[in-house]
């Protein structure tokens, strides 16, 4: 029974530890983005500011046109929500519940597009908005962004674990597969399809590669690429800089900490575990 416990305790303590290393780099974000301009780079690191400067919020929100930023950020990460989500619907559908000629060579085909980098594909797809004059466009942030293989496999791992018999009593009183989907599926599938959501969601707004790479224009620019306001010849604005990436990233917190059980359950039951 005492060794259970000691056994118990020391898993606890080195979750803690875990969780304080992963929490760290953020602990620094918050910490810097309240501290002076003299304080940040002092040596040894300054955890508490001595004095809380609140401004910095403020002017790093001046300094550059964060409105703009915010409201190109909401437009991509919400349509691009939308449409992985229209796309994996019907795509994981397809996988699960239609038969059709050669659709597990397929589809184990797509799985093996994962195996490619995305920077691999940088470069064609760059060379085909390009062609299409995309370039500096809500196209070129939103398009290449709306399948995903990734969430096309959770859910249809989902859909697979849904009793067949529902389809053949279905299909008994005459529902079509598209009633099918929309009416039983998709509400039955609602904890992996949050999951995808938020998932789409935090990677859209997060995303920094590629928004920098296609927008041309202040106009174009997504929160992240804004981040760059604060780096010039002259140095880097680090308290503005920590400022602006805890505004950043302080939205997809909540939306996370709203979300999460459904990540668990979402994960769990398409047999995903980790």
């Amino acid at each position: 029974m005492q060794k259970a416990a000691l056994s118990k305790g020391f898993i606890y303590l080195i979750l803690i530890l875990g969780s304080a290393l992963m929490l760290l780099p953020f602990i620094w974000m918050v910490s810097t983005s309240l501290k002076s301009a003299g304080e940040v780079m002092r040596m040894p690191p300054v955890w508490i500011p001595s004095d809380l400067k609140w401004e910095n919020y403020a002017i790093a929100w001046e300094m550059a046109p964060f409105a703009r930023y915010t409201l190109n950020s909401l437009i991509v990460t919400i349509l691009s929500t939308i449409g992985e989500l229209l796309t994996t619907i019907l795509a994981a559908y397809a996988f699960s519940r239609i038969h059709f000629y050669g659709r597990d060579i397929v589809f184990a085909v797509l799985l093996g597009t994962m195996m490619v980098p995305g920077e691999v594909l940088l470069i064609p797809n760059f060379v085909t908005l390009s062609n299409l004059g995309w370039i500096d466009q809500y196209e070129a942030l939103i398009v290449p962004w709306l399948a995903s293989i990734f969430s096309i496999f959770l859910l249809r791992q989902y859909f697979l674990g849904i009793p067949q018999e529902l389809s053949y009593a279905a299909k008994m009183d005459g529902c079509s597969n598209f009633r099918f989907l929309w009416t039983i599926m998709v509400p039955l599938a609602k904890p992996a399809l949050i999951t995808i959501a938020l998932l789409k969601a935090i990677g859209s707004w997060n995303a920094f590669l590629w928004p920098l790479i296609v927008t041309q224009s202040k106009e174009m620019r997504t929160l992240p690429v804004g981040l760059t306001s604060f780096s010039t010849e002259a140095g880097t604005v680090y308290e503005l800089l920590m400022a602006a990436s805890t505004m950043i990233i302080l939205p997809m917190i909540i939306l996370y900490l709203i979300l999460q059980k459904y990540i668990i359950e979402g994960v769990s039951k398409a047999g995903i575990k980790g």
